[in-house]
């Protein structure tokens, strides 16, 4: 099937795939393969996994909000932020999460959370989980 994960700036990948997985509001995570019934979902903050045809590894990207659709063998991921795990700088991550952290257990800021909760996917998806 083809897969597009599509952000405001650019296309980050676009080819073939035998599965993607991500995480939509009401279902949680959910795998689509060739011939998936047609879908639409709201994306949460979280890694996605494109496994390219024949290839082993999956192709990651930490997608902060935004939608997927499934349709006709398609997969477009449209995505607010999304970062290929290569692109995201784990220590700088780790850092502002730490601060975040910090800020947090002196006052409730629901702009910090939300910084807070993509950093941590940003670790996750970069490998420092």
């Amino acid at each position: 099937m083809q897969v597009e994960l599509v952000s405001p700036e650019r296309i980050l990948w676009s080819g073939e795939s035998d599965m993607v997985v991500c995480r939509v509001s009401e279902e949680g995570e959910i795998a689509f393969q060739p011939n998936h019934a047609a879908f639409i979902g709201a994306l949460t903050e979280s890694e996605c996994r494109i496994y390219p045809a024949g290839a082993g590894e999956p192709v990651r990207a930490a997608v902060h909000g935004g939608f997927v659709e499934v349709r006709d063998n398609r997969v477009i991921i449209l995505s607010d932020i999304a970062e290929m795990a290569g692109d995201i700088d784990l220590g700088r991550a780790r850092e502002r999460a730490a601060r975040l952290e910090e800020q947090l257990r002196h006052e409730h800021d629901a702009a910090c959370e939300a910084m807070l909760r993509r950093d941590h996917v940003r670790i996750e998806v970069a490998g420092g989980l």
